[in-house]
């Protein structure tokens, strides 16, 4: 059995790492300098960067302090926000990312993750999605999930993976922040969809919730939160112990 990965999530506005409850609302809290070296030395699997407004504002993601942080740590780091281009690929991946999270970007132009794929591979390729239930319906919002596209996530994660998408991280929009444990009706329709690495987000409020996600759904591959580990709330160590209690497998 491959180990479960426990990912926490950097959410970085102006150079700063932020926080809010179902995308809204966002607190000041760290350097994402000092909180990726953290991370790295205390036991996280990977790291996962993201501009969080650089789509909404029409620019490219901030290089300078992505560079900083792929310097300090050594565990993979994936990085998303603003990818809109292959030459945005090649730029993130240049600074230090071993794999790049597409969102908005290939909702406007899918045909990104196919080149994406042929010229780095598809575990290069990480699919995001915003999630949030419309009318009974999982629909994808986009721009940071400002803008409802309209468009049923199933079907839209099932298309990415098949145009060469190796992974898919699960953002519900609905359980964000929330801190009642992760949206698992959700994440057993995507895994139910797609066979690639299903990343689950947004819910996670203490250790019982990681322990429910991996038991309830085996397909699962990983666990990523933000505002638990920033704030002190759950330590990723003893999380691992948890797990690995509870006969669920993670590397110690």
């Amino acid at each position: 059995m491959i180990a479960k990965r426990i990912i926490p999530c950097l959410d970085v506005k102006d150079g700063r790492v932020v926080k809010g409850i179902q995308f809204e609302g966002l607190h000041d809290v760290s350097s994402p300098i000092e909180l990726g070296k953290y991370y790295s030395d205390y036991g996280a699997d990977e790291l996962v960067f993201y501009d969080i407004t650089a789509s909404a504002e029409g620019r490219t993601l901030f290089t300078d302090i992505l560079k900083q942080v792929a310097q300090t740590i050594f565990i993979p780091l994936t990085v998303g926000g603003g990818i809109h281009t292959l030459a945005d690929f090649d730029r993130v991946l240049k600074c230090g990312a071993d794999k790049v999270s597409v969102n908005s970007g290939a909702i406007k132009n899918p045909d990104l993750i196919a080149q994406a794929a042929k010229k780095y591979g598809n575990q290069c390729v990480v699919l995001s999605v915003d999630v949030k239930r419309v009318d009974g319906r999982f629909a994808v919002f986009a721009k940071g999930g400002r803008e409802n596209t309209g468009m049923d996530a199933i079907a839209w994660i099932e298309k990415c993976v098949a145009l060469g998408a190796g992974e898919v991280v699960v953002n519900s929009m609905d359980t964000d922040g929330v801190k009642k444990g992760f949206d698992l009706e959700m994440l057993q329709a995507v895994c139910d969809a797609v066979s690639v690495p299903v990343i689950a987000s947004g819910g996670a409020g203490c250790m019982e919730d990681f322990v429910t996600l991996f038991e309830s759904l085996p397909k699962v591959d990983a666990g990523l939160a933000a505002s638990i580990f920033h704030f002190g709330e759950v330590r990723i160590p003893d999380l691992k112990q948890k797990l690995a209690e509870q006969g669920i497998q993670v590397r110690i």
